[in-house]
């Protein structure tokens, strides 16, 4: 399975984390498991919701979650904001 790096920036705890996430997932997929680790590793701060969604950090624009990380154009280096 091909993986890329990636940077997570989640603005309720202003920390980043270099994640590795596999091309071939779901972004629905990703979001659910970059969620449950994120929650553990902030102690508990962040909390996701129906409401969570991935964006692009530097343009804000909200990422499509049925589409996979490899449709959606992610590569190595790409920064994302979980909000």
């Amino acid at each position: 399975m091909d993986k890329i790096l990636v940077e997570i920036y989640i603005p309720v705890v202003d920390r980043s984390f270099d994640v590795y996430i596999p091309v071939s997932l779901k972004l629905y997929e990703v979001e659910a498991l970059l969620s449950g680790a994120f929650k553990e590793l902030c102690d508990g701060q962040f909390v996701a919701s129906p409401d969570t969604v991935l964006c692009d950090k530097l343009t804000g624009m909200v990422l499509d979650i049925n589409q996979s990380v490899l449709e959606l154009g992610l590569m190595n280096g790409s920064r994302l904001m979980l909000i």
